[in-house]
């Protein structure tokens, strides 16, 4: 047996176990990439990096055998430091998107690739799964929302757009399919929460706290629920029964609305306050509900709220949408209602997903040779116009065609992609070793299973010697030096290349580089 300390901490462990494993079985975590268990040790990412303090030299801890005695470092500024300059390193040639613009465009941050990408399968229900997550109000919104993801879709200097706000829409078109998505089983938490305002931050916040297990009450000063949407757009840009159906679908969820009740500094205090866990103050522009009956008068300069929070400095009461700064889009307020609801959730120590914002990686404009490497995964077609014309929306068969000419130009693992896992843990800028060109994306994607992307690979040459253990094929380095590249040899596809071991493959991939087609591990 092997001692040594890693951390300052004693282990002992078998002779040729490596440093990585020694720090495994101390508890210790060390990043790796080019790693996998059961197969040939050959760093080539450098991000398991650490220090031996007896010799005064940094070395891979993956590939080094224990020795008695050693002393290591693991988790040292110094030994952090060059973890994260080997994440720069390889991002220096990177070329991929983590989210794709139109995602990191919407306010709301909706997973649009994914939700084209099950419109065009025709599993609508899932598609509206996905959209619920970050739109409460699909339905109106599919109306009335601007679609700055539109502008920012990489399809729209080739031939046009793909109408991302009419597909969403149409996820929600259908009424068995709403109400059956709307219809979610909770475990009531015993909370109370008070709404003021049913404009669209007000009605999102109650939609993911009602799904949280909350009970809502919302409050408006007019005899109809929908503040602004009802009273300021008119009905040929958004049909009123949409809006009544998505509030109905609310009430059908268990909100409660009190209607033609106006909220009075009084009312808010002596009724309000006592009566519930926490209110969130959605009532719309200041010049409509003054802020004084609230008991707020600018907590933070001019803002009646913090900006990332949405608190307010009276304990369990936030403040979203208009009431906090004017909104030009709804589906802006919308994000804000979501966000409230999460505080809410946060300050009620009860479970509400936190969305997080994770590192991303964007290469820019596509070029005309990448433009043609993303359309190989798209339908070929001019977008396609309603029958009926806007009000009217999608028929299935419509969307299913739009939607498929999405370019899927998000990653398809941005979840489990350990370059993004650890280029965010480690706080990385990937702009510091970019050079003044980047290589052109291509695509391999002739495999019923799987699509490769090279521009992605960080060359660990895991899938090499997987697909050389049963491929007569399998996979190869090709080049030398900084040009060395993981392909087919022979200029064959990957189908021919990877007919036994492709998911093999995919499973063992760090990053993006190889990922299957199809994403249901991500609903």
């Amino acid at each position: 047996m092997i001692k040594l300390t890693i951390d300052s901490l004693p282990v002992e462990v078998e002779e040729g176990t490596t440093v990585l494993e020694a720090a495994a079985a101390l508890g210790i975590e060390i990043p790796t990439m080019c790693y996998l268990e059961g197969h040939t040790c050959h760093p080539s990412c450098m991000v398991c990096m650490v220090k031996d303090d007896g010799r005064g030299q940094f070395f891979p801890s993956c590939a080094m055998p224990v020795s008695e005695g050693m002393n290591i470092t693991a988790s040292s500024d110094e030994v952090l430091e060059l973890r994260r300059e080997a994440l720069k390193l390889l991002l220096s040639d990177h070329v991929g998107d983590c989210e794709a613009p139109c995602t990191l465009t919407c306010p709301a941050g909706m997973d649009i690739p994914l939700m084209n990408r099950l419109i065009a399968g025709g599993e609508f229900a899932k598609a509206l799964e996905v959209v619920h997550r970050e739109i409460a109000l699909p339905l109106v919104l599919g109306y009335i929302c601007p679609a700055p993801c539109e502008k920012a879709c990489r399809r729209k200097p080739i031939d046009g757009a793909v109408s991302i706000c009419l597909l969403k829409r149409f996820t929600a078109q259908d009424a068995g399919r709403r109400n059956q998505n709307l219809k979610v089983e909770v475990i009531p938490s015993g909370k109370k929460i008070a709404i003021i305002g049913t404009g669209p931050a007000g009605l999102s916040a109650a939609y993911y706290l009602l799904r949280a297990g909350h009970e809502c009450t919302l409050f408006d000063k007019n005899e109809q629920a929908g503040g602004a949407m009802r009273y300021s757009i008119p009905e040929e840009k958004l049909p009123r029964e949409m809006l009544d159906a998505e509030i109905e679908g609310l009430r059908n969820m268990g909100a409660v609305f009190q209607l033609n009740f106006r909220i009075t500094a009084d009312v808010f205090e002596n009724t309000i306050l006592p009566d519930f866990d926490a209110v969130i103050l959605a009532s719309g522009k200041r010049n409509i509900q003054p802020v004084e009956d609230f008991g707020l008068i600018g907590d933070w300069g001019t803002d009646i709220a913090d900006k990332k929070t949405l608190r307010t400095l009276r304990p369990g009461v936030f403040a979203c949408g208009n009431m906090i700064r004017e909104h030009e889009m709804a589906v802006r307020a919308s994000a804000q209602g979501r966000i409230a609801a999460t505080e809410v959730g946060i300050y009620l120590n009860t479970q509400l997903p936190v969305k997080k914002i994770h590192f991303n990686s964007a290469f820019g404009h596509l070029t005309h040779p990448e433009q043609q490497e993303y359309l190989k995964e798209s339908h070929p077609a001019v977008p396609v116009e309603p029958d009926g014309g806007f009000l009217a929306g999608y028929q299935e068969k419509q969307a299913m065609a739009e939607a498929s000419r999405c370019l899927h130009c998000d990653c398809r693992k941005p979840a489990s992609c350990k370059l993004r896992i650890y280029s965010d843990q480690y706080g990385v800028n990937r702009k510091k070793h970019l050079g003044p060109d980047r290589n052109q994306l291509t695509k391999a994607i002739h495999h019923n299973l799987i699509v490769y992307e090279p521009e992605k690979c960080i060359r660990c040459g895991l899938c090499v010697e997987i697909s050389a253990k049963e491929e007569s094929l399998g996979l190869t380095y090709i080049g030398r030096g900084f040009n060395v590249r993981i392909s087919v040899p022979f200029d064959e596809t990957i189908a021919q290349a990877l007919s036994k071991t492709a998911e093999a493959c995919v499973i063992a991939c760090p990053t993006g580089a190889m990922a299957f087609k199809k994403q249901e591990d991500r609903i």
